[in-house]
């Protein structure tokens, strides 16, 4: 097959057919190296380019971005499990409860496959713990990665609803509406993650000795060839969309409250830090994602995934800081918790 066929977030590489590679062995010795696989040994691919092999084998990948991942890890997830147990006492009082939990274990999850990716960076990108965790931990790591985008956006909706139109927020059935939110939402991230799972992930690299853990596939085959439309949908509808959601959203509240008569002049400030935090650890991802497809459709160049996976790393800090924004909001809208309506009554902001 010579037809030029691109997938975002991954090196393309070429099935080896002839057992003509070698290998290193432990001891030292030249080991022949068949393309053929056994249950336990995953088929093998040619690299395509020397920027690939660069990166793979480079500092980048295997001291920079695990460094970061175990960074994201060690403040993450106490601050997310810390997070869980307090709102798990406060879902059938506090609405936005069900939706703050929702991300912080989207966020949870996310941040333990870290622990796997990071062991696999650290290791010199090599996966030695089988194809059925090479493919649970990918689908886990971008499945939830899209998941609290969504949920983010979900918040932002939610709050841009109590603030711009609060007659229409105070008939909402708010606890329902959280509920079924959340729900929507981890069923598009089981939707989202079956072609992960579905799909060779783990792949021998010859030349360098490793075997890949999604990194490297052969995009020219029919069997990875649907990845193609899979992850252009997921950047799309997982990050970019959710991206002007949360920004259309808060651009409107932070108008709104600028107009009220009341002082909201510590509320806009959090919710404008909180904002741009959201667009500084999204955007990168989203946009570079799509434009390393672009660049691979116009010129069959792959660079712009390094790029991408350090734009990722951004992704998984906002992971570990939810908690910490979700605490700066609650004490933000606590000094001043009721947005005054025309008609005199009041509406709480934060549930």
């Amino acid at each position: 097959i010579n037809t030029l066929i691109a997938v975002p977030r991954t090196f393309k590489g070429d099935l080896v057919l002839t057992q003509t590679k070698f290998i290193s062995a432990l001891n030292g010795t030249q080991a022949p190296y068949s393309s053929v696989p056994s249950p336990h040994t995953p088929p093998a691919l040619r690299l395509l380019s020397n920027s690939t092999a660069g990166y793979l084998s480079g500092p980048l990948s295997t001291r920079v971005i695990p460094a970061i991942y175990i960074l994201a890890v060690a403040v993450g997830i106490p601050a997310n499990v810390a997070i869980l147990c307090a709102l798990a006492t406060k879902i059938r009082k506090v609405s936005s409860a069900v939706l703050y939990c929702s991300l912080a274990l989207s966020d949870l999850l996310l941040l333990v496959s870290l622990i796997f990716k990071a062991h696999y960076h650290l290791h010199g990108n090599h996966w030695g713990l089988g194809e059925i965790a090479c493919r649970v931990v990918t689908a886990c790591f971008y499945g939830n990665l899209y998941c609290s985008a969504q949920t983010l956006a979900c918040i932002s909706v939610k709050r841009y609803l109590a603030v711009v139109h609060p007659f229409l927020y105070k008939r909402l059935p708010k606890r329902m509406f959280s509920a079924w939110t959340s729900l929507v939402v981890w069923l598009v991230f089981g939707a989202a993650i079956i072609p992960e799972l579905l799909v060779q992930q783990s792949y021998q690299i010859p030349q360098l000795g490793i075997t890949t853990c999604h990194d490297v596939l052969p995009l020219d085959y029919s069997s990875h060839i649907p990845l193609l439309y899979y992850n252009l949908t997921l950047t799309i509808l997982g990050l970019l969309l959710p991206l002007v959601v949360t920004s259309v959203c808060y651009i409107r509240i932070v108008h709104e409250l600028s107009r009220s008569h009341h002082d909201w002049a510590m509320y806009i400030k959090v919710s404008s830090l909180v904002f741009t935090i959201f667009l500084l650890c999204f955007t990168p991802a989203g946009v570079l994602n799509f434009l390393h497809y672009a660049r691979l459709f116009v010129d069959g160049e792959e660079s712009f995934y390094a790029h991408f996976n350090m734009a990722v790393c951004l992704c998984c800090f906002h992971s570990c800081l939810d908690p910490f924004l979700f605490f700066l909001m609650s004490k933000s809208a606590g000094s001043r918790p009721y947005f005054m309506t025309f008609k005199g009554k009041t509406l709480s902001i934060s549930t």
